[in-house]
């Protein structure tokens, strides 16, 4: 009877265990903008967003990808531009793993092909996100 109930708080360990580190994984894009916005701007918010809220809903309800919107002209978005080293629009994809942040600044990327080359933006975009859950 010991080593059953033994093996059964051990079971459930490590269940909970792996999924901590499952919870604790996942991808954020963070689109930093100011008050003002050119085209080019509103199409990298607009792109990013399509492909956060449509095409890889499933992940945000999973929690495993999540979006913030950051208005540089407000006292908490300064603060986290501040983090980032942010003073215009930009466009970071970032990975979280056990409280680490890997970041990815897609901001280049962006300016080249969310207005011009719409279709290469959001592939792009979603290749990167699947890249950092993997």
């Amino acid at each position: 009877m010991k080593r059953f109930l033994f093996l059964t708080i051990a079971c459930l360990f490590s269940i909970w265990g792996m999924a901590q580190i499952a919870a604790d994984t996942y991808v954020e894009v963070l689109y930093f903008h100011g008050k003002q916005r050119c085209v080019t701007c509103k199409a990298i918010e607009k792109y990013t967003k399509e492909v956060v809220n449509a095409d890889l809903a499933e992940l945000v309800k999973n929690g495993k990808l999540r979006f913030k919107e950051v208005d540089i002209s407000t006292p908490e978005g300064e603060k986290l531009a501040e983090k980032y080293r942010v003073n215009w629009s930009s466009l970071y994809v970032n990975k979280w793993k056990n409280g680490k942040e890997e970041c990815n600044d897609m901001t280049r990327f962006g300016f080249q092909n969310a207005r011009n080359n719409t279709s290469a933006f959001k592939k792009e975009l979603k290749q990167k996100i699947n890249q950092l859950l993997k």
